[in-house]
């Protein structure tokens, strides 16, 4: 197999290919670590290389799984693999060795899937853009000069660059949806504890994060959540289970599906023309295949959701920084983390029990509320970001916080409705801006109903097909 050929096939067919003898597991692998040895010093998306480790999972044999022999790349961040670093894109962790398997790896690894390294994370996945103090910047593979987004941004660009077909992500307040939106791939969030995050963590930031992963086809998604998703030993809650497997729900069509639209951000920030263009063109798109759109906005208490992310997101960073400051047998200080993580971490200091626990109730009484506007409509349209993807150096944690609050509430002001309610969001690639930026549309379904929007993506993707679109590297 030559690398175009490789580059031309999703995670099913190289496995399709690997099943039916047509090429070895070994030779994807090497595919990859040369298409990553090429590219990978002018983009920065692997961080810590797993060649030795894979090779040796390959020659041992590997499950007869869906996903048998595709090679795949793991977020340095919350997911652990034994025996191998998770430093979770910060200098405090860089030595943060991992003493067991996380569930998830154990499935990805049952499906057959083979790890050859992780993937790029800002620190403790805070910002909307891959760039760290410890391994430096994730560029976007379209243009070098712009960001590939956060927190996934290492898998983004490593899947847009053609490393590989498919790659972990995770997502507390848009990190699967942002860099798909800004590396032109396919992005789902799952429901709020659609896969295990154990045994490690019960939940991820509260709830508002969950693991999944960024690719180019619809179906590889589809394919991988069939093979991630389900409750774990002692998990607290779990999603509610599907109908049928996700990857039946490909090629089914949608029905006339109810879109409401949201063209404004209830912050009141700006939305760039180009990110207006990319979701009215969706929803011409949308209304072309049957379905009927209209503007509405769902109707929550954009505040107190603001803060009780804010007040959730603090406490997690500070209670994590604390555990490991612990493991090292000594008092947290300021120099370990970047700047913006350490006024993250301690703003935790002027919270109270109360505080924490309203801002779960908040979270709590906000999904209710979408929920009932969702009673009226299937899907909710709007954009990802505010912006096309930014340039380098702007959104960095170790910038002033002063500058980095503004940049941020300017950038990203829609995405983490999805994490505060808990229901499954996708970034489709639908659109590039006239500098050649890809744009993202984002959907937002019910609770539990992933399956109406991969319905809806794989006919959208029939419709406007993206996967032939390559950055020019």
């Amino acid at each position: 197999m030559t690398y175009e050929e490789y580059a031309r096939c999703d995670a099913l067919e190289l496995a399709r290919l690997v099943r039916g003898g047509e090429i070895r597991a070994e030779e994807l692998l090497e595919l990859a670590i040369a298409r990553a040895t090429e590219v990978d010093p002018r983009i920065g998306s692997i961080v810590i290389e797993l060649h030795d480790r894979a090779r040796a999972a390959i020659a041992r044999g590997l499950p007869d799984g869906p996903l048998r022999g595709v090679p795949f790349l793991v977020k340095d961040l919350q997911l652990q693999i034994g025996g191998t670093r998770t430093t979770g894109g910060s200098r405090f962790f860089r030595d943060a060795v991992a003493s067991f398997d996380s569930t998830l790896i154990q499935r990805y690894e049952r499906a057959g899937l083979v790890i050859f390294g992780r993937s790029a994370s800002p620190e403790l996945g805070l910002t909307t853009t891959t760039e760290s103090a410890l391994f430096g910047a994730t560029r976007n593979p379209w243009n070098l000069e712009h960001i590939a987004g956060g927190s996934s941004g290492g898998s983004a660009a490593a899947v847009a660059a053609g490393i590989t077909p498919i790659a972990s992500a995770s997502d507390g307040g848009g990190s699967i949806r942002i860099p798909a939106s800004c590396c032109g791939l396919f992005g789902l969030k799952p429901t709020r504890m659609r896969v295990p995050l154990g045994p490690g963590n019960a939940e991820g930031w509260n709830g508002l994060s969950v693991s999944h992963a960024v690719t180019r086809s619809v179906r590889d998604s589809a394919a991988l959540l069939d093979v991630s998703h389900g409750p774990d030993l002692g998990d607290p809650y779990a999603a509610p289970p599907p109908a049928r497997p996700f990857l039946s729900e490909v090629g089914e069509p949608p029905g006339n599906l109810s879109i409401a639209l949201m063209r404004a951000a209830p912050s009141g920030a700006e939305v760039h023309p180009e990110c207006l263009a990319a979701i009215d063109a969706a929803a011409r798109l949308c209304e072309s295949l049957g379905h009927r759109v209209e503007e509405a906005m769902p109707e929550l208490d954009y505040f107190a959701i603001g803060m009780a992310m804010v007040n959730t997101i603090s406490t997690e960073t500070r209670l994590k920084l604390e555990e490991r400051a612990a493991e090292l047998g000594r008092e947290l200080r300021e120099d370990d983390v970047e700047p913006v993580t350490w006024r993250i971490a301690e703003r935790a200091d002027s919270l109270d029990a109360l505080t924490a626990a309203d801002a779960r109730h908040t979270i709590h009484r906000a999904s209710l509320d979408m929920a009932r506007f969702q009673q009226r409509y299937d899907v909710v349209l709007s954009p990802p970001l505010a912006k096309p993807p930014e340039r380098l150096g702007v959104l960095g944690l170790s910038i002033d916080f002063e500058d980095y609050a503004p940049a941020l509430a300017a950038f990203s002001p829609f995405c983490s409705f999805a994490n505060i309610t808990g229901v499954p969001a996708m970034s489709v690639p639908l659109h590039w801006s006239q500098g050649g930026l890809p744009v993202g549309a984002m959907f937002m379904g019910r609770f539990g109903d992933e399956a109406t929007l991969l319905r809806l993506a794989a006919q959208l993707e029939q419709a406007q097909p993206w996967a032939g679109r390559r950055p020019p590297l």
